[in-house]
């Protein structure tokens, strides 16, 4: 991989320094435009054999002609009068084959690689390439000499990993194109394999990758040319999980989050989605100091199998994780980064999914940078615009047509860590306005060992009418009423099991005390989920149908117990068998034996009129 870029010469020069805010001015007639890519090169003698530095950062304000920017690497020994150079790029990423299985920082800088030539303690100011440029491709053209191509169309591709990676017309480009020549063979990504001209005289070489800058959603652009189109998302994305595909749905191309207190759950439940749900991609994007939880995913994925098709998890995931050694400041970019990733595979029409851990982090590094930029300060010392920040995040998830026709989406789920568990504070509430799946994580939960710590009675998905003829379709008409009678008694269940931590159970009757238990029942076999076992923590969503089948009548039989402990006995036993239910496999013959014994369990209870009519 080649270590270093090539740069222009110095433009500009640092006038002040503020820990890793920077003040520049011009040197000449170059003027510093706002979210333009800087290098600093810090003053004084090289050490024998160490390379010179290159520090990066981003122009935040411009003011005149001097313009402040944030440096993304220790500023330690920067000093006024240090030399800065102007990339005359925003921003950006590349996007080209290569990208999947590799490990990011949030500056896209390969981390695996920078670890093999400098060791594992990352050296600040090295420029490396994001993409083996040794490397070498299999390209495949799919247009001809003569073709007319607009931005986003796919001129070939190339085989990555068991994906078909599109190499697509810069998004950048404006109007039509003619396919002046066009090369099939091996390449790597900086050689030339097409030629398109303007029919003005004006010629573009093409190479496998191209950049876009990450603060620009990527298919904006080509929506407005008529390239592409947005649609609404119509389906649910299948998590396995059984209390999110029931009762809090999240839609393929939506956006959810989950927030909870420390030691609530939130790593496994969002490794959980990351390895079972059903998309193409999965990008992990680690945007605050998590380091034990980005280690375990790095060490796992790559030996964990893909419930969806042949390989590991990391033939088909993307981890973008900030270092110790990188300030603060730099997690704001690396959520930037993991979604215009997502993006430009959602533009080749797959189903992408997006976790960001935690965007609290990321907020409290944008009130860090506002508050050195001495910004009017909104609730909390957040910068006032933190609302449409993640407003604008969250609303890159969507899903798409292209070009070509293929159909992509782009899920986004984000972690928030609440100090103490508020939800009441900003960043919740307004990740909360935005979003349409809210999977509230319990501390109570957790302490029972109700697993996954998600709270039936604070969470919501707003995905519910949206995803309602996909349901019925699949699932059958009465589903969603039945999720949502279900939800009724948990709240009753709830309502009951209070009214008992006042009176005792000698104060409530015992057409109470049943609603209670079915309550208990429903949370325990079909709520919790063991992450832990081979069958229970996946579930199909034809093993969710046909168990929820089972819990919906129990819960709507008229049971008659003449005593609580009765009835006690009965639920108890009856949890009992179900959980064994849950963890046989299926077509087994413990399972088909579990379902029997459930059945004539059932078919024996007392009971008033058999089954109820749903109320």
């Amino acid at each position: 991989m080649s270590s270093h870029l090539h740069l222009p010469e110095p433009t500009a020069e640092i006038i002040a320094v503020q820990d890793d805010l920077v003040t520049l001015s011009p040197l000449g007639d170059h003027p510093l435009i706002k979210n333009e890519v800087v290098y600093i090169i810090p003053h004084g003698p090289e050490r024998e054999g160490k390379p010179r530095e290159y520090l990066k950062a981003e122009v935040l304000r411009v003011r005149g002609k001097s313009a402040e920017a944030q440096v993304f690497e220790s500023t330690a020994g920067v000093r006024i009068g240090d030399q800065v150079i102007q990339s005359g790029d925003m921003l950006s990423v590349a996007l080209g084959p290569g990208l999947l299985s590799t490990v990011f920082d949030g500056l896209q800088n390969p981390l695996a690689e920078i670890a093999a030539d400098h060791g594992f303690f990352l050296p600040r100011g090295v420029l490396t390439n994001p993409l083996d440029t040794t490397r070498k491709w299999a390209f495949q053209p799919v247009r001809k000499s003569g073709d007319m191509v607009q931005a986003g169309d796919v001129i070939g591709t190339v085989p990555e990993g068991r994906f078909e990676h599109k190499i697509m017309v810069p998004f950048s480009l404006n109007g039509a194109w003619t396919v002046e020549r066009i090369r099939e063979g091996t390449f790597t990504i900086e050689d030339v394999v097409a030629t398109l001209s303007d029919g003005q005289g004006k010629t573009r070489d093409l190479t496998l990758v191209q950049n876009w800058p990450v603060r620009r959603p990527i298919p904006d652009r080509l929506v407005s040319s008529g390239r592409a189109e947005r649609l609404y998302p119509s389906e649910p994305l299948i998590t396995t999980m059984r209390l999110i595909d029931t009762f809090f749905p999240i839609a393929r191309g939506g956006m959810g989050c989950i927030p909870g207190p420390f030691g609530a759950g939130k790593t496994v439940l969002q490794s959980l989605i990351s390895r079972f749900s059903a998309v193409n991609i999965v990008i992990v994007v680690a945007c605050g100091e998590r380091a034990g939880e980005v280690v375990e995913t790095i060490t796992e994925f790559p030996h964990q199998s893909d419930p969806s098709g042949g390989g590991t998890l990391m033939d088909r995931t993307v981890i973008i994780c900030n270092t110790s050694s990188m300030p603060v400041a730099a997690r704001e970019a690396s959520i930037y980064t993991g979604i215009t990733l997502g993006e430009y595979y959602r533009q080749m029409g797959f189903d992408v999914l997006l976790i960001a851990d935690s965007t609290s982090r990321w907020a409290q590094a944008m009130r860090e940078t506002s508050g050195r930029l001495e910004e009017i300060p909104g609730e909390e010392a957040f910068p006032a615009y933190l609302d449409s920040s993640i407003k604008g995040i969250y609303e890159r998830a969507g899903v798409i047509r292209t070009g070509d026709g293929k159909i992509g989406s782009l899920t986004m789920i984000g972690t928030v860590s609440p100090a103490g568990g508020n939800f009441e504070e900003p960043v919740t509430q307004s990740t909360l306005g935005t979003v349409k799946t809210f999977l509230g994580l319990s501390a109570e939960r957790a302490y029972k060992r109700f697993y996954p710590a998600v709270d039936p009675l604070l969470s919501w998905s707003r995905y519910h009418k949206q995803l309602a003829t996909w349901y019925e379709t699949n699932l059958g008409s009465d589903w969603v009423a039945q999720v949502e009678e279900m939800i009724d008694l948990l709240r009753r269940g709830d309502e009951v099991n209070r009214m008992m931590q006042v009176t005792g159970e000698e104060g409530i009757s015992i057409e109470d005390f049943i609603v209670q238990q079915k309550a208990l029942f429903l949370d325990m076999v079909y709520l919790q989920q063991d992450a832990f076992d081979d069958v229970d923590a996946s579930a199909p969503l034809p093993r969710q149908q046909e168990t929820f089948g089972i819990v919906y009548r129990v819960a709507k039989h008229a049971f008659d117990f003449p005593e609580k402990d009765e009835a006690r006995r009965f639920f108890t036993e009856l949890t009992s068998l179900f959980k064994n239910l849950n963890y046989s496999a299926e077509g087994s013959k413990d399972r088909d034996e579990l379902k029997g014994r459930i059945e004539a369990l059932i078919r024996h209870a007392p009971s008033r009129y058999g089954e109820e009519a749903a109320e």
